[in-house]
């Protein structure tokens, strides 16, 4: 397994540019909002959160001072609205803000706000961060490219996402896992190749075991997994290419060993070959929107120029596609990764066509 060294421990947050910010108005991602990361900075103490175990979850609760608490958990509710309602304020007499986590790890150090509905008892999460162009092109990506939608909003250095449902990786493989039919290994060992290669191709890093989330739907007769990442911090911004593949994380080990014990090499090309051909579909239906995005990113600087120079080659002896020995920054890497997948799903699809018209032809 690859050495963690090569994800780097502290990666900058960069800015979001002008031409960004223009892009995610265009496409309804940015609203007024009443309340500011830095405003949730102005807690006055905090309580540690441990797990059902007693372990330490790495967040801690905050509260603020009397006279804050109440404007706060006001305009946490309107952000609540905005971001799952119709953002009126029909809805806030109904909700209440049970808790606001504050975590110590990580890079976006976010707050995790607990909004339940005082009518029923349910309750969702939302998240409030720092604005990072990384993470919402990151986050932007995943909408268009992966077959999962994600709900999010910025304003100015603030950044608001939804909470994405599932049971966290490094907790499925630790508590889960063992449990698992060997049926519903073989289905996770399908999944994991397939997420495999969708970050690969969208330049998603550092996908260790809790930076995702596994999410079980009960069909008929089985248990269908899907894999989901939840961090998006580590978008096209490390230089070496295997960090965007999780099989070599370490912490990813165990699906890697079921996935080489169960599955034969013929499979797993199979399933790369499908989840390539996902990806050129969805760029290819999106193709304005993903235009515009990658516009964006070919204009902004998201990684060091050593990163973009080793990506590139590393891309490069990988393919042999010149594209990537051509592009210059992050965006034109990542145009390249997509126009090759979508160059090679054209032709794949050309052969198949016309296999099958010499097919038709012969049996007349």
């Amino acid at each position: 397994m690859e050495d963690q060294k090569l994800i780097s421990k502290k990666k900058p947050a960069y800015p979001i540019t002008n031409a960004l910010l223009k892009y995610l108005t265009r496409h309804g991602r940015t609203i007024k909002i009443p309340i500011y990361y830095d405003d949730l900075l102005r807690f006055q103490g905090s309580v540690t959160v441990y797990d059902k175990n007693g372990k330490d979850t790495l967040w801690v609760s905050v509260y603020y001072s009397e006279f804050e608490t109440e404007e706060i958990n006001q305009s946490l509710k309107k952000v609540y609205s905005i971001l799952h309602s119709d953002g009126t304020d029909t809805i806030l007499p109904f909700l209440n803000i049970d808790s606001i986590d504050f975590c110590t790890f990580g890079n976006s150090k976010p707050f995790r706000i607990k909004v339940r509905n005082i009518l029923n008892d349910n309750y969702l999460f939302l998240y409030i961060k720092k604005a990072d162009a990384s993470r919402i092109y990151g986050l932007e990506l995943e909408d268009l490219l992966s077959p999962n939608h994600i709900n999010f909003l910025v304003r100015k250095n603030t950044l608001i996402e939804e909470h994405i449902s599932g049971i966290p990786g490094d907790d499925f493989i630790n508590n889960h896992f063992d449990n698992c039919s060997p049926r519903d290994k073989v289905e996770i060992a399908k999944e994991f190749v397939k997420f495999n290669e969708r970050c690969f191709v969208r330049l998603l890093g550092d996908m260790r075991s809790y930076n995702y989330v596994m999410v079980l739907t009960h069909d008929f007769d089985r248990i269908q997994y899907r894999i989901r990442a939840i961090d998006f911090d580590q978008q096209s911004y490390e230089g070496n290419a295997k960090v965007y593949k999780p099989q070599f994380l370490k912490e990813n080990n165990k699906f890697v060993e079921m996935t080489m014990d169960l599955l034969q090499q013929t499979s797993i090309d199979q399933y790369i070959s499908e989840e390539r051909s996902l990806l050129a579909k969805r760029a290819r239906s999106e193709r304005k929107r993903l235009r515009g995005l990658l516009a964006c990113m070919k204009n902004d600087t998201i990684s060091p120029p050593e990163k973009v120079e080793q990506l590139k080659m590393d891309l490069f002896e990988l393919t042999g596609d010149v594209n990537f020995k051509k592009a210059n920054n992050m965006g034109e890497i990542l145009e390249g990764a997509l126009d090759f997948v979508i160059r090679n799903y054209k032709s794949d699809n050309k052969y198949i066509i016309k296999r099958k018209r010499t097919q038709q032809q012969s049996r007349k």
